[in-house]
């Protein structure tokens, strides 16, 4: 995206942003959910989603569901992009932890051209997704079958894939705890023992140590696994 169109993006950057994140994740967009997200009040959100509307950014059906019109889109997933982008290169060649990498990616994102985050990415290797699993809009990254890591039975093995944006939004601390944990992107993990509707899944980390996670921790991380996903379905 050329550095107008991003300047004319502006402050409706963050509400694109925030939209794209629960639209990719499943859920409604409202405007009472982007206020949540974005802490504010209902009539502020209200306002700058009658702008994008304005600016053919969004759509408001008659439910008050909002949904990106497909310049929307294309703004949103440029801004996600360059974030995923330098996410990992904060990560992988400057050490950065995830939760710095976050807040330092918000920082750079809006200041850095097309060109050279095109070289930047092009240096890393092409990643296809962020340091969290997720992918970055633009990459041709492969088809994956996921499932959440709470629906796996007791000596289930699966590969951790992603952690859910959302997760990640509502529960900062999150971040901290899977990635001292080493609960990350690649990880194999087995599940040992679990209690139930409302309560602590054991893992075994292939290689590692066992650790406990609550059943809402569990739903945040997706895993792929052979013929999981067919099952569930």
């Amino acid at each position: 995206m050329a550095r107008g169109d991003r300047e004319q993006a502006g402050a409706a950057g963050r509400y694109l942003e925030a939209a794209f994140y629960l639209e990719h994740e499943g859920e409604e967009v409202r405007p009472g959910k982007l206020a949540e997200w974005l802490g504010v009040s209902p009539p502020s959100a209200s306002e700058a989603l009658r702008r994008l509307q304005r600016d053919g950014l969004a759509s408001i059906d008659a439910t008050h569901r909002v949904r990106l019109t497909a310049l929307g889109e294309q703004v949103a997933s440029d801004i996600v992009r360059r974030h995923r982008v330098l996410e990992v290169w904060l990560t992988e060649v400057l050490g950065f932890d995830w939760v710095t990498a976050d807040h330092e990616a918000h920082q750079l994102a809006a200041a850095i051209s097309d060109t050279v985050l095109e070289r930047l990415h092009h240096r890393l290797g092409g990643p296809t997704t962020c340091p969290h699993g997720n992918v970055i809009p633009g990459s041709a990254a492969p088809a994956r079958a996921l499932a959440p890591l709470s629906s796996l039975e007791v000596g289930r093995t699966a590969r951790i894939a992603r952690i859910s944006e959302l997760a990640e939004h509502e529960a900062p601390s999150l971040l901290t705890f899977l990635y001292d944990a080493g609960l990350v992107p690649g990880q194999l993990v087995e599940v040992v023992t679990s209690l139930g509707v409302g309560g602590v899944l054991e893992l075994r980390i292939v290689g590692g140590a066992s650790v406990h996670l609550s059943a809402e921790v569990a739903a945040a991380l997706w895993v792929e696994a052979p013929g999981l996903v067919a099952e569930l379905s």
